[in-house]
């Protein structure tokens, strides 16, 4: 038995004497040392060293606590994972170490962390530039794996893709015209992902026939195809890797599309826009192109935005809903003739539900705070998944469903997750892109069930191609 549990009440000189030299008298431990923290689905796994200096009792158990929010979780060793955090806020963490004795001092803060669903990558469709990930260029009509990991939480594009994983590492392959992958070099399809960089800060990613990420620390970065100013770098010359838009360090999301230009959203609820403006995307009420972010109106309560081929949409914190753009298939969803475009902001409709919009390069989706989910546009090859092919001007509901999660608009293709975890698509199934493991043929204009899992997390419909992150 330790001396200093032998004695009780006040102890003797001799008896504090014996203790300390024999190691044992009582003291708390010192700081652990921090290491790395790792971000998952609504939870961060933190990892450390003991302290130097066990303080006695030597045996020792940790907590961890976030910041924001001081959110707790306790183990005997490293790592610990810390659970019921927020998706999409950024956190950091400390540890410290106690025995018997008492609780020591807390470690230095961790690296920060933003927790987000994750999962394994799959994908179907097209492989012409190797798209899919395969380290080959075969096409697949049923979903396969992108490598082993289930890391994942987030993919953007088509010929050219841009995925994130969660440890806000970012990666590119497929096509690479102008340098749109990030990797200093242009032209050089790739099959399988590779690195943009070595940075561990990028928070999330969109790219057509350009890209734009936005870090952790809230920068705005853009590269690849610039022949209309859609970078933002008061030029129109193509980058081929991440370039810094500006000094700014309050952006939150960005978007991108087909027609060359870039929008954005400020954490202030404004958002900006640059590059081509021939139908009035940039919402500046002319047509007047624009090689550095300009912002759209005053208003600071936009919440959620996304651009499609020439059509920008946003949802306020209100729950309206606005577009303006390009028109040319009702997409504006405004019941305007077809073909009469708008430059700045018009409401589609009155009501106050809208919750998110998808936006594809002629057509939309938008779900509401009720979870049902919503079509406009161009509805060729039965892609609006409302049973029809032809174009409709103002939102038309998608089936009957109440628990849509997210969708997505892709080219001739769609395709959507629901809140219980189901995969569905539709479209013109072109290179067997709806992933129901039947080749090219007749189109479908109403969603059909992916497999049968209920672990989906997201989806991305793009050109001839379906990628999905599925919880592991």
């Amino acid at each position: 038995m330790p001396l200093w549990k032998q004695f009780s009440g006040n102890w003797t000189v001799t008896q504090q004497v014996q203790a300390k030299g024999a190691g044992t008298w009582p003291g708390i431990p010192g700081a652990p040392t921090i290491g790395t923290a790792t971000g998952g689905n609504g939870e961060a796994t933190v990892t450390f060293s003991p302290p130097a200096s066990p303080g006695y009792p030597t045996t020792l158990t940790y907590e961890v606590t976030s910041s924001p929010g001081s959110i707790t979780a306790s183990g005997s060793a490293s790592p610990i994972t810390v659970t019921g955090l927020t998706n999409g806020t950024e956190y950091t963490f400390t540890v410290t170490a106690t025995n018997d004795t008492g609780t020591g001092p807390a470690s230095a803060a961790s690296n920060a962390v933003t927790p987000a669903e994750v999962g394994q990558l799959w994908v179907a469709g097209s492989n012409s530039s190797g798209q899919l990930a395969q380290n080959n260029t075969i096409n697949k009509s049923s979903p396969i794996q992108v490598g082993a990991e289930a890391t994942w939480t987030d993919t953007n594009g088509g010929f050219v893709v841009l995925g994130l994983k969660s440890n806000n590492t970012l990666w590119a392959w497929g096509s690479n015209n102008s340098g749109s992958q990030g990797l200093n070099d242009t032209n050089i399809n790739r099959s399988s992902p590779v690195q943009v960089g070595a940075l561990t800060n990028w928070a999330t990613a969109a790219v057509w026939l350009h890209s734009g990420a936005v870090k952790t620390d809230g920068t705005l970065w853009t590269w690849g195809s610039n022949g209309s100013g859609g970078l933002g770098h008061n030029d129109t010359v193509a980058k081929s890797s991440p370039v810094q838009v500006g000094a700014d360090t309050d952006w939150a999301d960005v978007s991108i599309n087909a027609s060359y230009w870039t929008g954005a959203l400020k954490t202030d609820g404004t958002i900006w826009a640059c590059g081509d403006n021939a139908r009035g995307g940039l919402g500046q009420n002319n047509t007047i192109l624009y090689s550095s972010p300009v912002q759209i109106g005053a208003d600071t309560d936009w919440a959620y935005i996304s651009i499609g081929g020439d059509t920008f949409y946003a949802v306020k914190t209100d729950g309206t809903l606005w577009a303006w753009g390009g028109n040319n298939y009702g997409q504006l969803g405004i019941s305007t003739p077809v073909g009469q475009n708008k430059s700045s902001p018009v409401q589609v409709g009155a009501l106050t539900t809208w919750a998110k919009v998808f936006a594809g390069e002629t057509s939309a989706f938008f779900i509401k705070t009720d979870g049902t989910l919503w079509a406009v546009g161009n509805a060729t090859y039965g892609k609006l998944g409302i049973n029809a092919d032809n174009s409709v001007s103002s939102p038309v509901q998608v089936g009957s469903n109440t628990n849509w999660k997210m969708a997505s608009a892709g080219f001739d293709e769609s395709g959507a997750v629901t809140t219980d975890g189901y995969l569905f698509s539709w479209g013109r199934n072109s290179n067997g892109a709806m992933a129901i493991n039947v080749g090219p043929g007749s189109p479908y204009s109403s969603p059909v069930q992916v497999g049968t899992d209920t672990s989906w997390l997201s989806v991305n419909s793009e050109y001839e191609n379906k990628f999905a992150i599925k919880e592991l």
